[in-house]
């Protein structure tokens, strides 16, 4: 989101399919009209909100024959010109760039994660070495693919009992984690109002979650020896068969289900393209009865649970090759631990953040969080298995100071944000009454809305200064493992590919809101990224 920019808290129209506005209102809105005619009746029950509900799906069906005869070349409306709507969430239209991006992810996405796994399984994660054999003929797309470890049902077993265990720490014991330590959220929290004015509980557990399953990998190692330290190390590869299973599993479901039994109709979006909406997903908060939220879940559990005892378990493979964990492995564990903690500890905040507050749930997601994060977020540890690099005393101390300033720089942006939010900006950023720029803006049902956008501490260095410190951290993990070979710093040019792409998406979604009071932004903060050069 933008600077201080934040979701509107009432939105009166539902936006949705293709482009067509519902009439329908927020529900304190709805409930306040219908008490003129119910009096003291309280419709504020199930049973008003059913009728809500009721009315919602009955406006999506009629939306969606709409929506199949334009995509069989009906017209819109008047004219055959489409309506032009708000830009809360996805696009409601497809232009041929972005669906031969999407096509393109689609087909490849699945083949870079498996390029770079058998480059570090076949080829010592040397990347000029398989291109070379590949341009040479000694090798060939084929011939990897038949050395590459099969699907097993070992690994099935393993996955399937991870994937368990993660649903039923989520699903099955609530949060009691901040009932002693100060300062963390937990518990049941309320998320942002949806574009249809829902709000959704969640159960924040993720913390607690991440405190239980490491405290059982720990006493497995040191006492109960269940399994070997390295066990997904030696089954990394029929893992990622697995992975890809429940990713496309997950999102063909959570796919099927939006046309199907949508959690809430009144948020779906169909762009009319089959494609993306597979990728980018149609509902947005899908859900499994009152509290499995499939966004939440997946992007929280069991990828970023998972992300630190992946490394663990390159670190203990490293000690079992080669008898010692270079400071390298070491280094990496702490860095990317600390991201990882720093998740769970503002799991409530992350609630109001783009990936639940503009994102809906498909492919992107769902496949996402079960493949691309474990195995390409994880790389570096899995390079050091392979090489391991001991650095000198200057190189630890750079990379350590790298990585802690830039979490530093990270954190304290996004607090401040926080903090400037929640109190309405009657607070003090770095000893000193905030700035910022008044602004308003129109929302779909023709009202104005009044909001601040913050121009003091690191807002105003540059207008994304938490992805700066984000990047820096992304930097630091790639240093960490030396320079001899390319694969380790693919990580830092994904990162900054996906955060620069995020700044102009939010930037244009932003100055479609704001129009000149964005532009009086921009000029109180000239810089966008990286101060002086970006």
């Amino acid at each position: 989101m933008c600077a201080l920019d934040e979701a509107p808290q009432k939105p009166h129209q539902v936006l949705m399919a293709s482009g067509h506005r519902c009439p329908i209102t927020d529900v304190d809105s709805f409930f306040a009209l219908h008490r003129q005619h119910l009096g003291n009746t309280d419709i504020e029950g199930r049973a008003a909100r059913r009728y809500y509900i009721t009315t919602a799906m009955t406006t999506v069906e009629s939306v969606r024959k709409r929506n199949k005869a334009r995509s069989n070349g009906a017209d819109t409306g008047p004219k055959g010109k489409r309506e032009e709507l708000g830009k809360w969430g996805r696009a409601w239209e497809v232009d041929w760039f972005s669906l031969t991006g999407v096509v393109l992810l689609l087909c490849f996405a699945p083949f870079i994660v498996f390029f770079f796994v058998m480059t570090c399984d076949q080829y010592q994660c040397s990347i000029s070495h398989v291109l070379l054999d590949i341009y040479n003929g000694d090798a060939s797309p084929l011939s990897i693919w038949s050395r590459a470890p099969s699907f097993t049902w070992t690994a099935a077993k393993i996955y399937a009992s991870w994937v368990t265990f993660q649903v039923v720490l989520y699903m099955c014991i609530p949060d009691v984690t901040h009932k002693f330590l100060p300062g963390y959220v937990g518990g049941v929290q309320e998320g942002a109002h949806t574009p249809a004015g829902l709000v959704n509980k969640y159960e924040i557990n993720g913390l607690q979650c991440w405190i239980i399953t490491h405290a059982l990998w720990a006493a497995n190692a040191y006492y109960f020896h269940w399994f070997s330290p390295t066990i997904i190390f030696d089954n990394w590869i029929p893992l990622l068969w697995c992975t890809n299973i429940l990713g496309y599993a997950v999102s063909t479901f959570a796919f099927v289900k939006a046309y199907l039994f949508p959690t809430n109709p009144e948020d779906c979006k169909f762009t009319g393209n089959i494609f993306y909406n597979y990728m980018m997903g149609i509902e947005f908060n899908p859900r499994i009865g009152k509290w499995f939220d499939f966004k939440l879940f997946f992007n929280g559990r069991p990828g970023i649970v998972a992300w630190t005892l992946i490394n663990l378990s390159y670190a203990a493979k490293q000690q079992e090759l080669y008898g010692y964990v270079t400071n390298s492995m070491i280094l990496v564990n702490v860095l990317q631990a600390i991201y990882v903690l720093d998740f769970f500890w503002n799991e409530a905040w992350y609630l109001k953040t783009i990936d639940i507050c503009h994102d809906h749930f498909g492919w992107y997601l769902g496949w996402g969080d079960c493949v691309w994060l474990p195995f390409l977020y994880t790389l570096q540890g899995l390079y050091l298995v392979y090489n391991p690099v001991q650095l000198s005393t200057p190189h630890t101390a750079g990379v350590l100071i790298l990585g802690l300033v830039g979490y530093y720089i990270f954190r304290s942006s996004n607090h401040q944000k926080d903090l400037f939010r929640r109190s309405d900006g009657n607070c003090k950023i770095w000893g000193r009454k905030p700035s910022y720029i008044e602004c308003s803006y129109r929302s779909a049902d023709g009202a104005i809305h009044k909001s601040k956008l913050l121009t003091s501490g690191f807002w105003g260095v540059t207008r994304h200064m938490n992805y700066t410190g984000d990047l820096m951290g992304s930097l630091a993990y790639c240093l960490a493992c030396g320079g001899q070979h390319l694969l380790p710093y693919f990580y830092i040019v994904y990162m900054t590919i996906l955060l620069v792409h995020r700044c102009i998406r939010d930037e244009h979604r932003c100055s479609s809101k704001y129009g000149k009071d964005w532009r009086r932004y921009t000029d109180a903060v000239p810089q966008r990224l990286l101060p002086g050069i970006f």
